[in-house]
C-alpha cells in the first residue's frame, strides 16, 4: 500500500477551511471526490506533455445548487488528445462563468480577461449560449445549456474590465412550486 494515499478518502480534506466531517459527508460524496481525482490526474498527464513558457490555465469552481447538492464546474485550457491518444493543452479556454436565473431573466457572467470587446462572438437561441473569442493573445470558447427557454432577440450584453455580462429574458416568467396545505396524522 502506498503509504502517501492511506485512508485518503476517510479524512476531510477541507477541515482546515472550517468545514466539518458532517457537512462533508453530506455533500463530498465518493462520486465527487473520484470526479476531483480524475481532474488532478488529467491536468498532472497535460502537464507532462505542455511546451514550455506556454501559459497553462486549470481550476474547478464548487458550487451547492438549488437542490442542495454540490455542482463541480472545470475552466480554462481544454484538454484534447493527439491522433496517439495522449492530452495536450489546447489555446482554447473555458471562461470561469456563473448562471443566475431569475423570476424574468437569465443572467450570465463570464471572466474573459485579455481580449478586445470586438473580439467576443455571441449566438443565442432559445435553450443554449455559445461564446467564442478569437482574439490575438487568448481563445475561449463555451456552450452553455440554460436553465430556462429564453427570447434571444432580448439578449443584452456589456464587457467591462474583462468581464463579461449577458442579461436574456425568460420566455416564461419562473414559476414557483404549488403550496398544498398537509394534515398531519
Amino acid at each position: 500500500m502506498d503509504p502517501f494515499r492511506r485512508d485518503r478518502r476517510r479524512k476531510n480534506p477541507f477541515r482546515f477551511f472550517g468545514i466539518d466531517d458532517d457537512f462533508f459527508d453530506q455533500f463530498f460524496d465518493e462520486k465527487l471526490m473520484d470526479d476531483i481525482e480524475k481532474m488532478t490526474e488529467e491536468l498532472f498527464r497535460m502537464l507532462s506533455n505542455a511546451e514550455p513558457g506556454k501559459p497553462i490555465v486549470r481550476g474547478f469552481k464548487f458550487t451547492i445548487g438549488a437542490d442542495g447538492k454540490p455542482r463541480l464546474e472545470e475552466f480554462g485550457n481544454k484538454a484534447v488528445e493527439t491522433p496517439e491518444g495522449e492530452p495536450v493543452i489546447s489555446d482554447e479556454r473555458e471562461p470561469l462563468t456563473d448562471i443566475i436565473e431569475g423570476e424574468n431573466e437569465v443572467a450570465i457572467t463570464m471572466e474573459l480577461p485579455g481580449v478586445e470587446k470586438d473580439d467576443i462572438d455571441l449566438k443565442v437561441t432559445e435553450d443554449t449560449l455559445e461564446i467564442k473569442v478569437d482574439g490575438a493573445s487568448r481563445k475561449y470558447h463555451k456552450v452553455i445549456d440554460l436553465p430556462c427557454k429564453v427570447k434571444p432577440k432580448t439578449t443584452k450584453a456589456s464587457y467591462k474590465n474583462g468581464v463579461l455580462d449577458v442579461v436574456i429574458k425568460r420566455k416564461e416568467k419562473k414559476k414557483e412550486g404549488e403550496a398544498y396545505r398537509v394534515s398531519i396524522q
